[in-house]
């Protein structure tokens, strides 16, 4: 009995103290205080803990003793998991009409996921957001060690959360987080095979009960969700029908390509060859359209300096360049999502900001970026580019999975994602149907026989929640609460 009323002390006394992080209230740009609880800190990892990778946390804004937690990875490799945050799946937004040198202020998101599930957003891997190494070789690292990190990090995050150890917990991502996150996934898998609950222990003293825990899973692990996920590298030769069906290429270039090229449009080596000469005439004719969203204005690529980008007649104003429709208070935006995702630069980088959110001084020596696009240089070392073996095995676990899709994205075409599903070889339990919202189609689904649903998102692009947040809020809420969609 002393034993279970000493760990029941210390997990009181580490849940009211997390260790290395704070609680945020106030956001500069954000009138008055914030609405929900969010939480900011820094766990190391590596060897002498030299990686810190910095996180923000926020509660279920319903029932967080019992509401699923996740944490979300976002994609990249390198994209700060503040994306996730104000962009898709929290409780902010910005709502800056047009950036004129002012701190873009913030605004509630209605459709947040926070709304029946607390989440962890991760800046991972190294370097990433405000994630940042102690020492000079901290820097040099592989994917997969990278993947090893974050299943570190989620060990002592536990730690220092004890409360919610007994949640569902699910880890979710988007992108490029369809490379890493079934590694991570296979991770947690592995060590709860071998968890052996911690009171089965005879232990005195805290530090015993610690060291015992940082190599225990004693999470309640139920899967993981991912939205128009990177997972082989032949997922190129799926832009060219994703474009045909898009009526971007005609018929004729469509059968040409695929006479030509037999299919095959990744590593060409000749330029000098029909096929070559097809897809030369292909990239012309989708140069000017925005790949993310095919429906959106183009206005060039993420920069890590960005700029603003002004129409092509650069005599209307800048107002002119956003417009906004105002649905249940939330203002959306309607112009080139460059230009929306360069005001978290803009904020982010502002000294106020980054104490409020108590981010260490001096770590970041170069500016914030949302997407740190030199992570894969030398530093970061990708050893794998196929997830799908990890699909395959995870499917033998029974873990819940769901696999979504906006059905306008060309990086990352739907097609693709249907044809790595349609390879692991599982029965089908709920055929192709559509999923509805208010009366109105959101998109289609069919779920499989090792426990994994697919869903578009109609009208979707590379990252559903951001282009239709409604839709995707009761997507994934009925999933998670084991609702059809």
């Amino acid at each position: 009995m002393f034993y279970l009323l000493f760990v029941a002390t210390l997990f009181v006394h580490v849940q009211s103290v997390p260790q290395n992080s704070s609680i945020v209230e106030y956001l500069p740009g954000f009138d008055g205080p914030l609405p929900f609880y969010l939480e900011t800190g820094y766990i190391g990892v590596a060897k002498s803990e030299e990686v810190q990778l910095f996180y923000y946390f926020v509660k279920s804004e319903s029932d967080p003793k019992k509401d699923p937690i996740l944490l979300w990875i976002s994609g990249g490799p390198g994209c700060s998991s503040f994306t996730g945050l104000v962009y898709e799946v929290g409780p902010l937004a910005f709502g800056q009409k047009a950036y004129n040198g002012s701190l873009p202020f913030l605004v509630s998101r209605p459709y947040s996921w926070t709304k029946f599930a607390s989440i962890i957003f991760l800046d991972e891997p190294l370097n990433t957001g405000f994630s940042y190494a102690t020492t000079s070789t901290g820097h040099n690292y592989t994917d997969l060690q990278a993947c090893g990190q974050v299943y570190e990090f989620l060990r002592k995050w536990f730690i220092n959360h004890p409360e919610f150890i007994s949640n569902s917990f699910y880890v979710s991502g988007d992108s490029y987080a369809g490379i890493t996150v079934p590694v991570m996934v296979q991770l947690i898998s592995n060590a709860l095979r071998f968890y052996i609950p911690f009171f089965s222990f005879n232990f005195n003293i805290y530090h015993e009960w610690k060291k015992y825990c940082f190599n225990l899973m004693a999470i309640s692990f139920k899967g993981y969700s991912l939205g128009n996920p990177k997972t082989f590298p032949e997922e190129v030769n799926y832009k060219i029908p994703f474009c045909h069906g898009m009526g971007l290429i005609s018929d004729e270039l469509y059968e040409s390509l695929k006479q030509t090229c037999k299919g095959e449009y990744l590593n060409i080596k000749s330029t000098h060859t029909p096929c070559s000469e097809n897809l030369k005439i292909f990239k012309e004719l989708v140069s000017g359209i925005c790949d993310e969203q095919v429906l959106e204005p183009y206005c060039g690529t993420y920069s890590e300096e960005p700029k603003l980008c002004q129409s092509s007649s650069e005599r209307r104003s800048l107002e002119e360049n956003f417009i906004f429709l105002n649905r249940d208070d939330f203002i959306y935006r309607r112009i080139s999502r460059v230009d929306t995702h360069n005001l978290s630069v803009y904020w982010a980088n502002d000294p106020k900001v980054q104490e409020a959110l108590h981010v260490r001084k001096g770590t970041i020596k170069r500016t914030w970026a949302r997407c740190r696009q030199s992570i894969g240089d030398k530093s970061y070392a990708i050893t794998f580019m196929n997830s799908i073996p990890y699909h395959t095995n995870l499917s033998t676990k029974g873990y819940r999975s769901l696999i979504y899709s906006g059905d306008h994205d060309m990086v990352v075409p739907f097609q693709s994602t249907q044809a790595w599903i349609k390879f692991l070889n599982y029965p089908i339990i709920d055929d192709w149907r559509p999923w509805m919202v208010d009366e109105q189609v959101g998109g289609y689904t069919r779920s499989y026989s090792n426990h994994m649903t697919y869903a578009t998102v109609k009208g979707g692009g590379h990252t559903a929640p951001e282009d239709r947040p409604e839709e995707s809020f009761h997507m994934f809420k009925r999933w998670i609460s084991q609702q059809p969609l």
